[in-house]
């Protein structure tokens, strides 16, 4: 396996991606690290498509080609679980049984086995994540904003190594929304994060502030 080379950020080369005869993607680019690579399109275009690919859980009824690398480790070479994709969905998709602080505690990779330290490293994401003293907290009990940043936290605490955004501020009124944008991607950039944000939100692709590629014969151009 490659040793990692820091600063090389994501490097997505010659993907396709096919359903039947039908090409949903045809993409290469490189995404430096703390950076954000918009794809914009309609529902069905592919968007969520490239982000399964990318993440290891492609549905087998596409086809999928190309290579894909993170700080020069090949990742379509490893399983799922050990490419450390960190992905944000539209809805938080946190755990019912479980407290906030165990549901952040959860992504803790294994290695990091002592039960104290576990509970530490949770206790101060969210004291980051401005929701200090939260740790015992039912996640039915949180306002949305409060489930999004808990969804944030337990994706960074999992020492990702690339973020994967599926339209995640969709679901957001509009305060929440311009909030969670500004505070995912500065987190994204302060930990050298390569990011793909999937969108159909002009507004979201706008604060973005990279390159955007639209699916559907639009091409590639910034916003």
């Amino acid at each position: 396996m490659l040793q990692p080379q820091s600063g090389i950020g994501l490097r997505l080369s010659e993907i396709v991606i096919r359903l039947g005869e039908n090409r949903l993607i045809d993409l290469t680019a490189e995404v430096p690290s703390g950076s954000v690579f918009t794809v914009m399109g309609p529902s069905g275009s592919g968007k969520s498509t490239l982000l399964s690919f990318i993440g290891g859980f492609l549905d087998p009824a596409f086809r999928a080609e190309g290579a894909v690398s993170v700080d020069g480790i090949d990742l379509l070479s490893l399983a799922p679980q050990a490419r450390r994709a960190g992905i944000l969905f539209q809805d938080p998709l946190l755990f019912p049984h479980m407290s906030v602080g165990a549901n952040v505690a959860f992504a803790i990779p294994a290695e990091v086995s002592d039960r104290k330290l576990r509970r530490r490293m949770a206790a101060e994401i969210l004291t980051e994540m401005e929701l200090t003293g939260f740790e015992d907290r039912d996640p039915a009990t949180l306002s949305g904003g409060q489930k999004a940043r808990v969804a944030l936290a337990r994706v960074l605490v999992s020492q990702p190594r690339l973020l994967l955004l599926d339209e995640p501020f969709s679901k957001l009124d509009m305060d929440l929304r311009a909030q969670m944008r500004t505070l995912v991607f500065a987190r994204a950039c302060s930990a050298g994060l390569p990011v793909i944000l999937v969108t159909h939100d002009e507004a979201d692709a706008e604060a973005a502030g990279g390159p955007v590629h639209r699916l559907g014969g639009r091409g590639k151009g910034h916003v």
